[in-house]
């Protein structure tokens, strides 16, 4: 078990959805920790987001830790591109990491089709370059970074049939150069698991939502197009089911698995056997999307975003599947349980409870 105190931990992707609200968790839970985050602020989506994360973080700090500049600050940021090898390069220089958890990536499945080239850049090189400098931080075994913890996908199912997805089922058949670069990350993380007794545990996220979320996710598009008058389009004729994942949830796994790092330890056969794994965090309930949609629409009104008398059947549009996309997402997530107890359990209707609430107190100041 790999204690948080006097721990210097390395967070990429850390003003993005998943990485922001990780960085809160570890200032508020994890006291003694030294955070370091690398974001390079792209304008994939609205970047005043990411700076509202941001700002949460330096709220956060000024209130645990005392006034910017203070000696006892535990984090630190620095704007700059994990595609850039000498700047990761610096950074585990500088910082020494403990602990690194790996969140950048270009995500999105249907932006991967028009913009392959930001998928290459980020997830394959920029990963090569975090696995990379993990594997110079060794100094004779002696130090160095305990544990690689990287950001996978449920995209990496693709097509499967069989559900819920289990960590044990083949992942052979992407759907999406996204799904591609993800299934890529597991096969290197293994591979300097392997070579290099890097201890690494890859996440396979399911359809991760909350306040301050990605604007390209259905449940904020849909709410932006609804509060324009435009009309929502919902893919397979509304016969999809995804695995929705309150970010807290998320976050919450991640904290754990990242202080348990795979054992290393040496097989039968006298080699050493790679320390690592790959867990699956989802709701394991997957919600039909019309549902869904039914859910967000109560709790828009509720949270005063839209008007009690709003017209949502003249502003739906059932649409057939979208490349790239599939039908269900579900999660097996018996072996997070058995591990580490944890299991996501935040409602639905909670959640996007929590996210109406957001978006009215950021957002409607623009409409009004």
């Amino acid at each position: 078990m790999i204690g948080a105190t006097n721990r210097k931990i390395l967070i990429t992707g850390a003003a993005g959805f998943i990485g922001a609200n990780l960085v809160l968790a570890l200032l508020e839970k994890e006291s003694g920790a030294s955070i370091v985050g690398i974001d390079s602020m792209n304008d994939y989506y609205d970047v005043s987001i990411k700076e509202f994360r941001l700002r949460e973080i330096e709220k956060k700090v000024s209130g645990l830790h005392g006034a910017e500049g203070s000696a006892e600050r535990p984090w630190t940021f620095i704007k700059g591109n994990i595609a850039d090898k000498a700047l990761v390069e610096q950074i585990f220089r500088e910082y020494e990491p403990d602990i690194v958890v790996n969140l950048a990536a270009q995500a999105g499945v249907r932006y991967s089709i028009t913009n392959p080239d930001a998928y290459i850049e980020s997830n394959i090189i920029g990963f090569y370059n975090i696995l990379e400098a993990c594997r110079h931080s060794y100094d004779g075994g002696k130090s160095g970074v305990r544990h690689l913890v990287y950001a996978s996908s449920s995209s990496v199912y693709g097509s499967n049939r069989k559900v819920p997805y289990s960590t044990e089922d083949k992942v052979d058949n992407p759907v999406s150069l996204y799904a591609a670069t993800k299934k890529s990350n597991e096969l290197m993380a293994h591979a300097y698991s392997k070579l290099y007794d890097i201890p690494s545990t890859g996440l396979r996220f399911f359809t991760v939502y909350g306040p301050a979320g990605r604007p390209d996710m259905a449940y904020f598009g849909f709410t932006d197009k609804l509060l324009r008058g435009e009309k929502i389009q919902i893919f397979n004729y509304g016969n999809c089911r995804r695995d929705f994942t309150y970010i807290d949830d998320i976050v919450e796994g991640v904290r754990l698995v990242m202080h348990k790092a795979p054992e290393r330890k040496t097989g039968e056969d006298g080699l050493p056997v790679p320390p690592y794994a790959v867990y699956n965090i989802g709701n394991s309930n997957p919600e039909n999307l019309l549902d869904f949609v039914d859910i967000l629409q109560q709790e828009l009104v509720s949270a005063g975003v839209l008007p009690e008398d709003y017209d949502f059947e003249a502003h739906k549009e059932l649409v057939p599947m979208q490349p790239g996309d599939v039908p269900v997402t579900y999660a097996d997530t018996s072996a997070l349980e058995r591990d580490f107890g944890f299991r996501p359990n935040t409602s639905l209707r909670t959640g996007l409870r929590n996210f109406a609430r957001w978006y009215k107190d950021f957002y409607m100041s623009v409409y009004s």
